[in-house]
């Protein structure tokens, strides 16, 4: 093995001796402060130099694989993790007397996209296996990083719970896939795989286990709850980052290893995408606190994302990339509104951002665009993302599940639009004060208001992803 092969992990490498040089800093480092400065300069290297010249190949005999399309990805979710390291610092500066242990933070956050780095790249199931549990049980200890809080502690338990039993119904179905077709390198599965009900079960029990991750009907349980508990950066991390790693494997899955069952599995995601979307959106009409309406409204979302799974071509895979990336600073956005307004009030419910907008304009300006990219209002970014999710499962007939999905929309659109109503046209005796957030959350926010406003326009960026969604030989 020579250093080209070794530089193909060379995002995984450079994340590890960021990881290293946290560990060193926070030993050396008295300024407990400071470590937010290091930790945002060392990523901040990370996602420049994960733009430098791609490199394809495979390494470890074929265990792990890297193309334009894991690269491209990796940087993706690092523009996400800079974005929510940013969030992070201001939380944790507000909260120094209270949660000393700053760098520990940033080091498991770290070690989370790290396990995630692994599970994009896999070409393996093994390394898909312990990538998946090196990027769930980091952010399961980050959930109860609020010590004193008796919720952050509930969350951290339901998510380990959660997580375990859907890694043993994960592992229990690669087991059950592997019986059959003799092979656990995701590629060789896909032609030695037979059409019977012992390999049906295993596709079954695999699926539901990444299905968890995703928060998909009915698997969804655990994410309201622990959304709520957690720290908002930690929750902001598993709706978006976490969910979006999960997303990206069950379509490498379903579209390699799983290609030769796509007449039996094309009906389970048609009645879980119907699913997810109505009950996603259903339970979030019901909510106050919006932690827990974003978490609804996240569901509701991965129902959106799976429509785009039945077209089983590179339009799918190109369509799930794009709107997956625009999804990233449209939540982004929503949960750093949150975050910003609890760090100042201590408020999360929608009744309490009445007035907001007549004492905090630009906060709410945020909100509305980073809500209307969600419901997919045109001219924001998530309208595009969803046009192309349609047009996916559009492009093999699926017309019923697309009206299906705009009346899905519809709902979600009332919903958001509760929340724009209470923050621009409702009055309060006691709104939320004026407030100054500090340079980590406005710089945040601003790098994900231009994201909004420029990705849905720029159509090179789409023209890219496709170009690049070639895991499959379509």
């Amino acid at each position: 093995m020579n250093w080209n092969q070794i530089f193909l992990m060379r995002q995984e490498l450079f994340l590890t001796i960021v990881i290293l040089l946290m560990l060193i800093a926070d030993i050396l480092v008295s300024d407990k402060k400071a470590l937010n400065k290091i930790a945002i300069a060392l990523f901040a290297l990370q996602t420049v130099f994960g733009f430098f010249s791609v490199y394809e190949g495979s390494l470890f005999g074929g265990m792990y694989v890297t193309d334009s399309l894991t690269f491209a990805f990796k940087n993706i979710l690092n523009i996400g993790v800079f974005l929510i390291v940013l969030q992070s610092a201001s939380f944790l500066d507000k909260n120094l007397s209270e949660i000393k242990k700053v760098g520990e933070f940033y080091i498991i956050l770290f070690s989370s996209l790290l396990g995630i780095y692994f599970m994009i790249s896999a070409g393996h199931f093994l390394i898909l296996y312990l990538g998946l549990e090196l990027s769930i049980l980091p952010i399961s200890a980050l959930a109860a990083y609020e010590l004193y809080n008796r919720k952050s502690s509930e969350a951290a338990i339901k998510l380990i719970l959660s997580a375990a039993i859907s890694s043993g119904v994960f592992l229990f179905g690669i087991t059950i896939l592997y019986a059959d077709a003799g092979s656990l390198y995701l590629k060789d599965m896909n032609g030695n795989l037979s059409l019977t009900y012992f390999s049906i079960m295993g596709m079954v029990f695999m699926f539901s286990g990444l299905a968890f991750k995703i928060s998909l009907v009915p698997f969804h349980f655990w994410t309201a709850d622990v959304y709520e508990g957690a720290p908002t950066a930690v929750s902001n991390y598993l709706s978006v980052i976490s969910k979006a790693g999960a997303v990206f494997i069950l379509v490498v899955l379903l579209f390699v290893s799983l290609r030769s069952m796509v007449d039996i599995w094309k009906y389970m995601i048609y009645g879980i995408t119907v699913l997810t979307m109505f009950v996603g959106n259903f339970f979030a009409l019901r909510q106050q606190n919006l932690k827990r309406f974003l978490a609804f409204s996240s569901i509701a979302q991965a129902g959106f994302i799976t429509m785009a799974l039945l077209s089983v071509d590179r339009l799918g895979v190109s369509s799930i990339i794009y709107f997956l990336a625009i999804y990233i600073f449209s939540n982004i956005g929503a949960f750093g509104v949150v975050e910003a307004v609890a760090l100042k009030t201590g408020k999360e419910n929608i009744d309490d951002y009445k007035g907001l907008y007549r004492t905090n304009p630009m906060v709410s300006l945020v909100l509305m665009l980073s809500l209307f990219s969600l419901a997919g209002i045109p001219p924001v970014a998530g309208f595009f993302g969803k046009f192309f999710l349609y047009t996916a499962a559009a492009s093999k007939g699926y017309y019923a599940l697309v009206f299906i999905a705009v009346v899905n929309v519809t709902i979600s659109l009332y919903y958001y639009l509760i929340v724009v109503r209470a923050a621009f046209l409702r009055k309060s005796e006691k709104p939320i004060p004026y407030f100054k957030s500090d340079i980590y959350m406005k710089t945040s926010l601003f790098i994900v208001t231009i994201a909004l406003l420029v990705m849905g326009l720029f159509s090179p960026f789409y023209e890219y992803i496709y170009d690049i969604s070639n895991i499959v030989n379509f």
